[in-house]
């Protein structure tokens, strides 16, 4: 009650008549609210707000009491989120934003330094700053008033360039151009400002990053300027957001992979950012960071795989605290074993991207102590982020045919990987289905097990989603399942799927979708006994598809694997007569063998010489149908063709016919 009292006194000044007493009134505010959370929470309670923003716009307000109002708001701001979002209920934005059109420096800055801070909170919109077009130019054209005016807007682009518009719309505001020569100022904030403007502009931008690298400071690259911002001598800080600039122009295309400032000095910086000696902060970005740098480039993940014992380094990130005794900040200690989930989640996201592509070390990484069980517990975390990068992780390792066929069974990972997949979110599940996909190959051991666990139900689901990416997934692991299993297998997967799902799958919009469900239909139909029962229960509606897809408008690899399992349907014993007792697909396979396509033509050929062969029941018949429809006459025709391949296949068809 007494702090609410001495409040009410202070908010009951706002309203003197006298401006002087305003004044006074309002300067003993700002004293009263530095540092003291609850005396701002009062004070916005008390309907504090409303009057300062009254004040900041009237006219008749002097520009020193308009300026110190903008202060103590920017003071309230520094509290709480719930105080941010007190002041933006009253509409404090466009009062600021307004006050930027005054002539005065001093208020200009004060306002500048408030929305920064309304700005840089997580409740706030970031399109706020978007809303009248008249913003960032003005915004633009203060850049050159102070130092301070370069600080606050860089750090307000900083923190509400959220994507490609964003970025598009500061770009074509003279961005580059008007920030670039800031990266020289005398003052360390403005050029730490800057740089970090420059990362989040050139993140995943390729017209951005293009322009970067040809702008020149003071006759410098700023390529250059950022590899000289990146040495050691220099603020970590620095070293980490140039190194960043550096990777982003790279992954962005605007600097080559294996460009010298990438090799030796973007790399072997974020490689520094891993170790021991560095804030946990320091430690996530780096590791972060590296890991974008080389995702795509196998020679980037061999160099970092071996700079500075980096695989071994990574594997303290999990040992965190290690000696509290070390730690003698009590807060920081608090505050880092609220974040060592974090340091998890980068060791993990890098370890997946320097194992993505090579065998070596991808064995060094599993090599290094505990790390299957390590990746075994990031499964089942609490965090979705680091359960995500945990299966990221293993399933850049379980590219690996050796790793597949030892740690991955000894430490029986399928395990976890069934329970991260009932009910998780789809960014996981999209990963997490990719590596059953691999779990589920030949030569997988933990494929027997997966399949007693119930997967075949769960990757039908999987089928059905809304979710091209697991649409894919669930029917490639079950054409991987499907690759020279059992006839129960083979059974169960069809009566899971059922044959509308199949029917729907084989008229997705998704060409990878359809390609799969190819490649599923055509590993189900594989040995002849297969072939037949299976062709025996669905041949009806089997036919039907390959018509479907024959008749449409499909590019040459969906029409090839089309013929594919035509060939194979015409392998069986008894399915052969369901293309032979259909006149529409024998004009189609005869059509095929005179396609301009030399893959389509060898598929028709692999039918035609399936349905000759004359060892088997009844090929005299079919031999004669096929001679009545003009087969020989294409097979004489297509021995003579200069392809080796099919001249050899048309040769062996046609010595059926001379047995």
């Amino acid at each position: 009650k007494e702090v609410t009292a001495s409040s009410r006194h202070y908010v009951d000044r706002l309203f003197d008549p006298d401006p002087q007493k305003v004044l006074q009134g309002v300067i003993d505010m700002k004293n009263a609210v530095i540092g003291n959370n609850k005396q701002k929470a009062n004070l916005i309670v008390l309907g504090a707000v409303p009057r300062l923003l009254y004040l900041l716009q009237q006219e008749t307000s002097s520009t020193e009491l308009k300026t110190e109002c903008a202060v103590v708001l920017g003071s309230l701001a520094m509290g709480t989120e719930n105080n941010v979002k007190s002041l933006l209920d009253c509409h404090i934005i466009p009062a600021l934003l307004q006050g930027l059109l005054s002539p005065d420096l001093k208020f200009i800055e004060a306002c500048l330094r408030c929305l920064r801070t309304i700005f840089t909170s997580p409740v706030t919109p970031e399109e706020l700053l978007y809303t009248d077009a008249t913003v960032i130019p003005h915004l633009m054209a203060l850049l050159s008033r102070s130092r301070y005016t370069q600080e606050y807007i860089c750090q307000i682009f900083s923190h509400c360039c959220k994507g490609p518009d964003h970025q598009t719309i500061l770009f074509n505001h003279g961005a580059v151009q008007n920030i670039a020569h800031l990266l020289t100022s005398v003052s360390y904030k403005v050029r730490m400002q800057a740089l970090k403007c420059f990362s989040v502009l050139a993140f995943e931008n390729p017209q951005v990053s293009m322009t970067l690298v040809n702008v020149l400071v003071d006759g410098e690259l700023l390529p250059q300027i950022f590899v000289k911002m990146l040495q050691r001598d220099k603020p970590i800080e620095m070293q980490l957001t140039s190194a960043k600039c550096l990777t982003y122009m790279c992954r962005a295309g605007a600097i080559r992979t294996d460009d010298n400032c990438i090799v030796l000095k973007t790399l072997p910086c974020l490689v520094r950012m891993c170790s021991k000696e560095r804030l946990l902060e320091e430690r996530v970005e780096g590791a972060e960071t590296l890991a974008y740098l080389i995702e795509p480039d196998v020679e980037l993940q061999r160099i970092a795989s071996i700079t500075d014992h980096l695989i071994a380094m990574l594997a303290d990130y999990f040992k965190y605290p290690s000696s509290v005794s070390a730690i003698t900040d009590i807060k920081r200690l608090d505050h880092d074993l609220k974040h060592a989930h974090e340091l998890r989640q980068a060791a993990f996201k890098l370890y997946a991207s320097l194992g993505a592509n090579d065998e070596d070390i991808r064995k060094k990484i599993i090599d290094t102590e505990n790390m299957m069980d390590r990746i075994v517990t990031g499964l089942s975390e609490s965090s979705v982020k680091v359960r995500l990068a945990a299966v990221r992780c293993l399933h850049s390792l379980s590219r690996s045919v050796q790793q597949l066929r030892t740690s991955f069974q000894d430490h029986a990972v399928w395990k976890p990987l069934m329970k991260v997949l009932q009910n998780a979110p789809d960014e996981i599940l999209v990963v997490a289905s990719s590596m059953l996909c691999n779990l589920l190959l030949e030569f997988s051991p933990s494929k027997e097990p997966i399949l007693e666990s119930g997967a075949v139900e769960l990757l039908c689901g999987l089928t059905q989603s809304e979710n091209p990416a697991l649409r894919v997934n669930g029917i490639w692991a079950l054409m991987n399942m499907a690759f020279q299993a059992e006839q129960k297998i083979k059974a169960d997967i069809l009566r899971s799927l059922s044959t509308e799902q199949l029917f729907r799958l084989l008229s997705d919009s998704d060409l990878n979708v359809l390609m799969k469900t190819l490649g599923l239909l055509r590993n189900l139909l594989s040995t002849r006994p297969h072939i037949d029962k299976i062709m025996s229960t669905h041949g009806k509606q089997i036919m039907q598809a390959v018509t479907l897809i024959l008749e449409g408008e499909h590019n040459i690899e969906v029409k090839e694997q089309t013929l594919c399992i035509l060939a194979n349907i015409a392998d069986g014993t008894t399915a052969k007569e369901l293309i032979m007792t259909n006149d529409d697909i024998l004009q189609k396979i005869k059509y095929y063998m005179g396609h301009s396509h030399v893959k389509l033509q060898l598929a028709a050929m692999f039918c035609i010489s399936n349905l000759v062969w004359n060892e088997e029941e009844g090929s005299q018949e079919r031999q004669d149908k096929l001679r009545d429809m003009g087969i020989v006459d294409i097979l004489h025709k297509l021995s003579q063709s200069p392809d080796s391949n099919l001249c050899d296949k048309a040769k062996t068809a046609l010595q059926q016919y001379l047995a």
